[in-house]
């Protein structure tokens, strides 16, 4: 199931958490797909959705700048903390394919250089 607050280029203001997330653990879903990136969600909310994997959206797409993979890593920690690796996915938050090209490109290798970073830590 994907969930987000829409895309970052149309929608600007945006609520800090899911308030119906925990309604989810008792759901025959098992994967979840959430923005956090431009949120900033408090991620332990996770922590009630047990056995849950979580896509993550790490990538900040309300701004064409290329986050550095050091980052998308300590996006990605806020959530696991609460979420077990194993059952953790990281994801470009919603949006895009509103991004010049160049800009998407880069923040894509971001994500792929924090997630080797991330396999060889955890």
């Amino acid at each position: 199931m994907h969930i987000c607050f829409g895309y970052a280029a149309i929608i600007h203001d945006r609520p800090d958490a899911y308030s119906f997330l925990p309604e989810l653990a008792d759901s025959p879903v098992d994967q979840i797909s959430i923005e956090t990136a431009q949120s900033g969600l408090d991620c332990s909310i996770l922590e009630r959705l047990p056995g849950k994997t979580i896509i993550l959206g790490v990538l900040d797409l309300s701004d064409p700048f290329v986050e550095e993979p050091r980052t998308v890593v300590d996006r990605a920690k806020r959530a696991l903390a609460h979420v077990a690796p194993e059952n953790l996915v990281l994801a470009p938050d919603c949006g895009m394919k509103y991004l010049p090209r160049d800009s998407a490109l880069g923040k894509l290798r971001s994500l792929v250089a924090a997630a080797e970073s991330l396999r060889k830590e955890y």
